[in-house]
Formats: C-alpha cells, sequence, structure tokens
C-alpha cells in the first residue's frame, strides 16, 4: 500500500467526520508537496471550499489539526499555503516502511486477471534493424514487462512485413549483381547484406530516373517506369501468382534476414511469444469486405473497389479493397487484428507504432467497432515520436539509417575507453569486462531511447547517451555497483529497533523509494516506461547526494550506521527492479 493509499481514508474520514458530510476518495487530491514548501504530501483543499463554504487557510488549519491530533504515527505536522494543505509525515512511517522493504523486498504484489497482447519491433525483411526499430523495441518490451509487473497475463508478439514491393527490390539487385553471394560467402550478417542490396536499388534507381527525365519524361512518370522499378514490379507478381523460382529466393533472402534478425534480438535482449507475418495474413482481411458491403458499413465505387465512409466522424473515405480485389494495409490489419484475437482472447491489444501512423490507427479501429468486432474498443496505440539523429532524419534508401548492431558495436567501444578511463577495472578477467562493456552500452543506449515520453520526438546522440555523470543509463549503473561496493565492505545486521531521527537527507531519501511502487503503476496506466527511467535517475541522483553527506562506515551511532546500510540495500535493490523493468542490467563492480 502506497503513502497516497493510506493518506486518502484517513482525510476521508476526517472530512465527513468534520464536516458531516459525504464525500468520497475520487473527490480527494493528494500530491507530492513542492519542493519549495515545507512537507511531503499536499492536499488539494480547492475541490472542497464551494460545498464547505470556508476560506482555505480556515479550512486547511482545521483538518491539519484533526488529521494530526488522531494519527500522530503517520502525520507529525502540517502547513497551509492558500489552498494547499501541506503534510508532514512522521519519521515512524518511514521506519515501518524500510524495516518492511528490508523483511519483504520492495515490489508491491499485483495481481489482474487482464489478458494483454503487445505487438512490437514489426520490421520489414529488407533491411536490418536500426536505430527507430530500437525506440519501438525497447518501448514495446518495457511496457510489456511493466504490465507483466502489474499482474497481467501478456503476450508479447510481432508482425514480419515479409512481402511488397520494398522485399522485391532487394531480390532484384541480389538476382542482377550478387553472383550468388551469400552471409557464409561474404562473411555479412544475413539483414545486412539483403538491406545493402536494398540501398543498391535506391542508387541505381536514382541514376536511371535522372537519365529518363534527361530524355524529356517527367520525374513522377520516371520514378515509376525505369527499368529496375518494372523488374521489381514484376518479379512482385510473379510473386503473387506463386511463381516457384521467386518463391524459392523469397523464402532464401527471408532466412539470412530473420537469421541476423535473431542475433540483435539476443543481444538486445528482446523477445516474443509469436510472430506473425504479413505473407500469412494479408489475405486474411477479405472477408470483412464482404461482410461490410452486406451489413452496409462499406460501399462500391463504379470501378469495383470498396470504402467506408469516415466523414461524420471528421475523417474522410478510406478505400479497403482496390479495384481489382486486392487488400490494402487498413483490410491486412483487419485480418491481423481477428487472428490475434483468435490466438489469444485480449482485454486491450497494445499496437506500438510511430506516431506517423496515429491515423491509420484511428481508421483501423473505428472499422474494427463498425463491423462490431468484440476486440475493436480494447486496441489500444502506444504512439510514439520518431528518433532523429544531430544531422536529422534517417533514410534507409539514401543509406543514412543507424544499423542496430552497428551502433551497439560503437557504444560497445566507447564504453570500454570511458570505464578504462576511471581505472577502476583492475582484477577483472577479459570475458568480464566483455560483458561489463556490453551491459553498459545496452544500458546506455535502453536509457536514453527509453528516458524521453514515448508522445516526444527526440534526438539520439551516442556520446552524450554514455556519460558516466549524466541523466543516463552508465550513471546509475555505476550508483548501483558504488552501493553494492559499500555493502561488500560493511557487516550488515538485522535490527528490532531502527533510528527514527531522520536528517533531511535521510527522510528525502525514504519518501522517494517509497514511491516506486507507485511509480510503476502510472507506468503501467500511461504506458509510459519513461516515468521509471526518470524516477530511477532521481534515486541514483538523490543516493549520491545522501552518500556524499552521511558518512556510513564513520555514522555517529552504530544504530545510525546500520539505518544508513539498509536504506543503501534498499536503494540498490530499487534501482536494480527499475531498471530491470526497462530491460536493464546493473552489474554488481564497474
Amino acid at each position: 500500500m502506497s503513502i497516497v493509499t493510506e493518506l486518502k481514508p484517513v482525510v476521508l474520514k476526517v472530512l465527513n467526520g468534520l464536516y458531516d458530510q459525504n464525500f468520497n476518495e475520487k473527490q480527494i487530491a493528494i500530491n507530492t508537496t513542492n519542493p519549495e514548501f515545507e512537507g511531503d504530501y499536499t492536499l488539494v483543499l480547492f475541490s472542497f471550499l464551494k460545498t464547505l463554504k470556508k476560506k482555505p487557510e480556515d479550512l486547511g488549519k482545521e483538518i491539519g489539526d484533526r488529521l494530526v491530533e488522531e494519527n500522530p504515527a503517520l502525520i507529525s505536522s502540517y502547513n497551509v499555503i492558500k489552498g494547499f494543505l501541506n503534510l508532514t509525515i512522521a519519521d515512524r512511517y518511514w521506519k515501518n516502511f524500510l524495516a518492511n522493504a528490508y523483511s519483504n523486498g520492495v515490489e508491491a504484489k499485483v495481481s489482474s486477471d487482464q489478458k494483454v497482447m503487445v505487438e512490437y519491433a514489426s520490421p520489414n525483411t529488407n533491411k536490418p534493424l536500426h536505430l527507430g526499430h530500437l525506440r519501438n523495441i525497447f518501448l514495446g518490451w518495457s511496457t510489456a514487462q511493466i504490465l507483466k509487473n502489474q499482474g497481467n497475463d501478456v503476450f508479447k508478439s510481432c508482425i514480419y512485413n515479409d512481402r511488397g514491393i520494398h522485399i522485391c527490390k532487394s531480390m532484384v539487385m541480389w538476382k542482377d549483381y550478387a553472383n550468388g553471394a551469400t552471409p557464409e560467402t561474404t562473411s555479412i550478417k544475413g539483414d545486412h547484406l539483403v538491406g545493402d542490396y536494398y540501398v543498391m536499388f535506391g542508387d541505381k534507381h536514382k541514376e536511371q530516373v535522372q537519365t529518363l527525365v534527361a530524355d524529356g519524361m517527367s520525374k513522377e512518370e520516371a520514378d515509376k517506369n525505369t527499368p529496375m522499378m518494372k523488374e521489381a514490379q514484376q518479379m512482385l507478381l510473379a510473386w503473387e501468382q506463386g511463381d516457384e523460382a521467386t518463391v524459392s529466393l523469397w523464402k532464401k533472402m527471408n532466412s539470412w534476414v530473420y537469421a541476423g534478425f535473431n542475433e540483435t534480438y539476443h543481444r538486445i535482449r528482446a523477445d516474443f511469444d509469436k510472430n506473425y507475418f504479413e505473407s500469412q495474413t494479408y489475405l486474411l482481411g477479405k472477408e470483412f469486405v464482404q461482410d461490410g458491403l452486406k451489413s452496409g458499413v462499406f460501399f462500391q465505387k463504379e470501378d469495383g473497389s470498396v470504402w467506408i465512409d469516415l466523414t461524420s466522424e471528421g475523417l474522410d473515405e478510406k478505400i479497403v479493397q482496390r479495384k481489382d480485389g486486392t487488400s490494402v494495409y487498413i483490410t491486412q490489419d483487419m485480418g491481423l487484428a481477428d487472428e490475434k484475437y483468435k490466438d489469444f482472447p485480449y482485454d486491450e491489444s497494445i499496437y506500438v507504432i510511430a506516431d506517423e501512423q496515429n491515423y491509420h490507427m484511428k481508421v483501423l479501429k473505428l472499422i474494427l467497432q463498425k463491423l462490431g468486432k468484440p476486440y475493436a474498443d480494447r486496441i489500444q496505440h502506444l504512439s510514439y515520436g520518431m528518433v532523429e539523429l544531430p544531422s536529422g532524419r534517417m533514410k534507409t534508401r539514401e543509406g543514412t539509417v543507424v544499423d542496430a548492431d552497428d551502433l551497439m558495436d560503437e557504444l560497445v567501444n566507447v564504453a570500454a575507453a570511458k570505464t578504462e578511463e576511471l581505472g577502476k577495472v583492475s582484477g577483472f578477467e577479459t570475458s568480464e569486462l566483455n560483458e561489463l562493456y556490453e551491459t553498459i552500452a545496452l544500458g546506455a543506449l535502453k536509457f536514453f531511447l527509453l528516458r524521453v515520453d514515448p508522445k516526444k520526438r527526440m534526438v539520439f546522440n551516442p556520446e552524450e547517451s554514455i556519460d558516466f555523470h549524466g541523466f543516463t543509463g552508465p550513471f546509475i549503473q555505476y550508483t548501483h555497483a558504488r552501493i553494492k561496493s559499500v555493502l561488500r565492505a560493511e557487516t550488515l545486521q538485522a535490527q528490532e529497533k531502527m533510528d527514527s531521527d531522520l536528517l533531511p537527507l535521510e527522510k528525502e531519501l525514504l519518501v522517494t523509494l517509497e514511491q516506486f511502487n507507485s511509480t510503476v503503476k502510472q507506468a503501467a496506466t500511461e504506458f509510459n516506461p519513461s516515468l521509471i527511467a526518470i524516477y530511477a535517475f532521481n534515486v541514483a541522483k538523490l543516493f549520491n547526494s545522501f552518500y556524499a553527506a552521511h558518512s556510513i562506515r564513520n555514522a555517529e551511532t552504530e544504530e545510525k550506521k546500520q539505518l544508513r546500510l539498509i536504506m543503501s540495500l534498499i536503494t540498490s535493490s530499487t534501482i536494480a527492479k527499475a531498471m530491470g523493468l526497462l530491460g536493464i542490467k546493473v552489474p554488481e563492480r564497474m
């Protein structure tokens, strides 16, 4: 139970008792006190003023006096600032919290009967995973872990976009230029090899466009009519018709990509409970079109194409089937939503998709609602902003994308250099050092991409991400290792009685540690791992301030020393739990 959860019924009892009212807990707003004022938690009084016809100062004093009088073990003092009643929580409460955390751990046990599916990653099989994919993957994995922490039954899924013209572009270039090259013969990771041919297509297509434009064709027409583009379109048609040679090449090149993806997933510790493939799902939604036509949800135009009119919802008309009878993306997604529900009858289905698809996701949900699908209202879009580099937006076809593997390699090298600069790696075996550098690099990358609110666009700076002294993963990892070093050097003894005479920094640290479970709950409600990243950083920063101000080894008394050791232990455990929800390991030594 959190402190706010404990405070609300106490406040409610005082309010109703003092004023003979029938308020409820939903009317009670309690927030952490503004750092400018004295107190720990603040009761907002404004919502009661009109009903009770009292001045804020008088109301605050009456409630504050009664709270302190009736609950001395919980509230030690108060002050009133206009319409805010600032409450100081008694040291005895924090002592009890610390004792409970020491005995039972920092995580509250949460149960839920909700089934939640989280879909993330969803890459194309024509290029390696890149920086943009990483933000998606880390958000999806962490959100799933946070929801699991809250007792939900979580199912992680991925849809591979493994068909279409973009896939055929890589296939055309490999067929025409590779001379049978494979990942084995070139020593190039499979997804990188296929991605190289996709970039090659872009380069050569650009040259052919320039030639056609020089011969008098418009650029728009030239884009569609280069020999290479026609060859790719012909290959797509052959694939759809089941041409044996084309399908065989498609399977071979996709297998290289999947092998490469799996290496990267293993390295960044991402996983899925089930993979879906567009090549197996793109026809599933066609039956929806017929159902929608029969029910009047869809209508057919003169050319034979099928549409839905969403103008009454403030949108526009949306095509759901082309005039030649082929599916569009929204049709495929209708079929996939149905397939996912059959596999895992979810209470909530979360799509981790960039904000560029906000409109698409809104349309998908509306269509499924109009079709009367039982899962339509359960669809949630975790919309996130794109990742850019200091130099601007990444573009795969122009070869300006930062590959995930290359980025990890770079960060491992930076982690090694910065760790060695600190001069604290003596006594490590080579294998331990390699693991440490990988842990620091991955922690830096995940933390930097997760520390920003998902809704916001962000700029990724590799050097900044791995700073040991900033708002970074390595700073938190180093703090955890520092605490572990302190605990190894001292003997921790169980105490029946703890020193409850808390100094300001000691109390501030305990107040922050107590907020772990409520922070996780909020992050689960908002699908927002950045709340946990910020929380972990604040805990680490506060511990460093506490540690600099108050000696543990040379504490004023043995009782105070043991108190601080227990606080250090709970801090390290809290940091480890918080970072674990982000998919980040915290080393015992650094």
